[in-house]
């Protein structure tokens, strides 16, 4: 007698549950708010104007390069006359001079000028244009209050500027800018200059130069941190 075929199994396969799709968590490494874009509009808006003001007490090139109006002075003391004179004439020249050195530098020395760009950035998007309601920025799985990160802000700074070549190359440059500003006011005869301006351009330049260190203050206090 023939043995009974085995009984069949379904073959059918039970549908399986919907997979349920989570949010995308944000990354565990670095958090960093975007900053403000209106605080980033004052921010520029109030560079662009202190730099406008500043430069708008420049004396005449020409009357700066005059060839004619250099001379060697008689003494010590008739070289420091001289340079006071030209600095209360000349000192917003002198200043972009001095810019100019100190661009021409970074730009022959990539390295550091990337350096000093990244270290701008930082503290642009971390402290200067961080909106007021961001939350604490969070790296490698811990949280910085606002104080620690200006305190890593400062500790980059000094390590930057003092720490690689990036300090000597700006000092050089300043050493070199202002080099050049007391050879030119030492040798430049300041009897043809109109001295009675200085007292009012001077009011100009303080209230330029006070404007200049104080609109990173407000672009601040427009992003919310002073």
């Amino acid at each position: 007698m023939a043995s009974a075929a085995p009984p069949l199994l379904p073959t059918s396969v039970p549908a399986a549950a919907p997979a349920t799709v989570l949010p995308a968590a944000p990354d565990a490494a670095t958090s960093i708010a975007s900053p403000d874009p209106a605080a980033t509009r004052a921010f520029l808006g109030r560079l662009y104007d202190s730099a406008k003001r500043s430069l708008s007490g420049a004396r005449p090139w020409p009357e700066l390069l005059d060839r004619a109006a250099l001379s060697r002075p008689d003494s010590l003391s008739d070289a420091t006359a001289r340079l006071r004179k030209n600095l209360a004439y000349f000192r917003v020249n002198y200043a972009a001079l001095v810019a100019l050195s100190l661009a021409v530098s970074l730009l022959a020395h990539p390295f550091s000028l990337a350096a000093l760009l990244a270290l701008l950035a930082a503290w642009c998007f971390l402290y200067i244009l961080r909106p007021a309601d961001a939350a604490p920025l969070a790296a490698f799985g811990r949280t910085f209050s606002d104080r620690e990160t200006l305190g890593g802000l400062i500790a980059a700074s000094v390590f930057v500027v003092f720490l690689t070549s990036v300090g000597g190359i700006i000092f050089s440059a300043l050493a070199l800018g202002a080099a050049v500003v007391c050879a030119h006011g030492a040798f430049r005869v300041p009897e043809d200059l109109f001295l009675d301006e200085v007292p009012d351009q001077g009011l100009v330049g303080n209230g330029a130069t006070l404007n200049l260190l104080s609109f990173i203050n407000g672009a601040a206090g427009g992003g919310g941190r002073v």
